[in-house]
């Protein structure tokens, strides 16, 4: 395994203009916001000529106008509005301007919750039983094919908004009426009872899992990211089963067509067997998020972090192309 620690990069004049690009009008838009200052902060600290940018619509007004910008740090979350879904890796590829994160199929992937699944369990890589719930499906016929206790949320939404736990089929309407307010199909999946855990990917190597214990029942909106009593314990497993879960989570990574960095969510049941939930292709960047405490469980501090992922969009050979380029400007 690579030293998580080792740069390729020494001098930040090697990626030029930055643009961070953060806020968006997704359902996710406080949390980016959040993450994203957090990032233009530690990339000016490191040299870096960063420069906070908030939405889509300001990106491609700064480049239609010539505000040049060598590469993009995507720190949106969500879709519609968010940069998650595939629509910003479009636009970034069709202008020749790099962006962090996974391009248009790895985001647009694992932005949809369905495909996904679909992906994986072609594959053979395990994940929860679900149905897709189409318009006007009947959802308590849905609950009793796959048990109760089931989850039902948005196929397309993160940061566990629209999501509901449901117990008892007379909670059924409220969940899927709940899930329903956000755009894209909705889903409806076998609740696994046991360990939450999630593990972050960074470059094309596993981070240590975290194992998440919230003092509520449930790791929901509030527990992530308001809550200081929840417990993050890094890593979150030992032995065999650590090993397990990184190689699982590389693997459900890679089906999807993801790279650079990103942070995969694994529930582990009661027996031990590992189930596939999501891929978060920009992951929250915030006092509470998780990549940033599993990158710090190997010797990793956040400035760190975000010049390792700004690092994933420069090529080897552009290095030394770029550095030379941005010198001559000086």
């Amino acid at each position: 395994m690579n030293d998580f620690r080792q740069s390729r990069i020494a001098d930040p004049r090697a990626f030029g203009r930055v643009a961070v690009l953060m806020g968006g009008t997704s359902s996710e838009r406080e949390v980016s916001l959040n993450s994203g200052s957090n990032v233009l902060a530690a990339l000016r600290a490191g040299g870096v000529d960063a420069h906070a940018v908030d939405g889509i619509p300001a990106l491609v007004d700064a480049l239609v106008k010539g505000e040049g910008f060598d590469r993009v740090f995507n720190i949106l979350h969500g879709n519609k509005g968010g940069g998650e879904d595939g629509v910003l890796q479009g636009l970034l590829e069709a202008l020749g301007v790099p962006c962090t994160g996974s391009g248009v199929l790895g985001t647009a992937l694992a932005m949809d919750k369905i495909r996904s699944k679909q992906v994986w369990l072609s594959l053979g890589l395990p994940t929860p039983r679900y149905i897709r719930l189409a318009p006007g499906s009947d959802v308590h016929a849905a609950a009793r094919e796959l048990g109760l206790p089931v989850i039902v949320k948005p196929s397309c939404e993160g940061s566990s908004v629209g999501v509901s736990r449901v117990f008892n089929d007379a909670d059924l309407d409220q969940a899927v009426a709940l899930a329903a307010r956000y755009p894209g199909e909705l889903l409806m999946e076998q609740l696994i009872e046991g360990q939450e855990l999630t593990v972050g990917i960074l470059g094309d190597e596993a981070l240590p899992s975290i194992r998440i214990v919230p003092a509520g029942e449930y790791y929901d909106y509030h527990a992530k990211y308001v809550a200081e009593d929840t417990q993050y314990l890094c890593p979150g497993l030992e032995g065999d089963a650590e090993t397990r879960i990184r190689a699982l989570s590389l693997a459900a990574f890679h089906a999807i067509g993801c790279s650079g960095w990103s942070r995969v969510d694994v529930m582990r049941d009661r027996q031990g067997a590992f189930y596939l939930l999501e891929v978060n292709t920009a992951p929250g960047m915030t006092s509470h998020s998780l990549v940033p405490k599993a990158a710090a469980q190997v010797g990793i501090d956040f400035e760190t972090l975000c010049w390792r992922i700004l690092e994933t969009t420069v090529p080897v050979s552009g290095i030394a192309r770029q550095v030379a380029a941005t010198g001559a400007q000086a």
